[in-house]
């Protein structure tokens, strides 16, 4: 019997490297680390400062409500740091 001819699969060609060039878009992205590290100490600050005044500061109308501002700081500083490359 016959033997079959064996199939070759044709090699993988990356594009030319002018089209990849042209598409990376490289930013400055140096004030991510400052301002997301800047929210988590605010944030943490804003707790610190609600438990140990007994509630009387940061803002005293809004009682409880200071913790959820503190977390929503922090919750911001984890928002800025999906831009950190």
């Amino acid at each position: 019997m016959p033997k079959s001819r064996i199939r070759k699969k044709a090699d993988f060609t990356p594009p030319p490297a002018a089209k990849q060039a042209t598409s990376i878009k490289l930013t400055n992205r140096s004030w991510v680390a400052p301002v997301m590290l800047a929210l988590f100490a605010i944030g943490l600050a804003w707790i610190v400062v609600f438990y140990v005044t007994d509630g009387s500061l940061p803002i005293q109308s809004l009682s409880n409500w200071n913790i959820v501002v503190g977390f929503g700081f922090i919750a911001g500083g984890f928002g800025v740091s999906t831009q950190w490359k």
